[in-house]
């Protein structure tokens, strides 16, 4: 199956949601009429890593932005996902989410690993659950920055068969080298595409580092933004994958008993 795929590659306004849905709302009009299919957002793109106004700023996942989000997504018949910060009680979360064409929430994934460098622990629970979803009749997954950095979980959400591996994120620009670098891993140890979507600009403590990436199940760079705001579309079809996994097929190589 052919998607045509739209990352939205955008500055966040630090603690401003409605500021930063007013940009991600043009910007996803704008990439719905070039065509696009699936449109990414990236991480916490409504408030930033304003953390310590999350009990002011966050929302449950009936909020605004979540009506929003449902609402674009069934009048453009696109799948809409990125990470927003979750209320549920007096915890919170920093939350994957995705709308289908039909408005409705297939996925809400709890990012498991939190990111001391910018002081998560402090302020944040972790998520205890995978984040596979199916992007129409396709199995996917989804999951949050940090997170990339271990493969084991990576792993894990390609073992049903996933064939994409969507990636959220904002990462600083010293340590953009990583981001690229681990991408692409995740992409060749898993045979799957891996689809990227950063931020740029700054906020108080950090600069990011943008660089949203399109990888093939090869490990291929197939699109790449830069530094600054942009939509970087590519096309993708899925089924690329299944060929890949069956000339080297270590899916079926695996030895899992060796690995406990």
């Amino acid at each position: 199956m052919k998607k045509n795929i739209a990352i939205i590659q955008m500055d966040i306004a630090f603690g401003e949601p409605e500021e930063n849905r007013r940009n991600a709302r043009k910007q996803i009009e704008t990439a719905a009429a070039n065509g696009s299919d699936v449109i990414v957002l990236p991480e916490l793109w409504t408030t930033g890593y304003d953390l310590s106004r999350f009990d002011e700023i966050a929302e449950d996942l009936n909020g605004p932005t979540h009506n929003m989000l449902r609402d674009l997504a069934l009048y453009h018949q696109v799948t809409l996902m990125g990470s927003v910060a979750e209320r549920d009680g007096n915890h919170f979360y920093n939350t994957f989410v995705t709308y289908d064409p039909t408005g409705a929430r297939v996925a809400s994934y709890r990012k498991a690993h939190l990111f001391r460098l910018m002081n998560e622990e402090k302020y944040l629970h972790p998520g205890h659950e995978k984040g596979n979803f199916p992007l129409e009749d396709v199995p996917v997954a989804g999951v949050i920055c940090y997170d990339i950095r271990f493969p084991e979980w990576m792993r894990t959400h390609m073992l049903d068969g996933s064939r994409a591996l969507f990636v959220v994120a904002e990462w600083p620009k010293p340590r953009v080298d990583h981001w690229r670098h681990l991408l692409i891993s995740r992409a060749i140890e898993n045979q799957c595409f891996v689809i990227a979507c950063n931020r740029v600009g700054d906020d108080p403590n950090n600069v990011f580092g943008g660089h949203s990436l399109v990888i093939d199940p090869w490990g291929t760079v197939v699109a790449e933004a830069g530094e600054e705001e942009d939509i970087l579309y590519t096309s993708v079809d899925f089924s690329d994958v299944e060929a890949i996994r069956e000339q080297i097929p270590i899916f079926q190589d695996r030895r899992p008993e060796l690995y406990e």
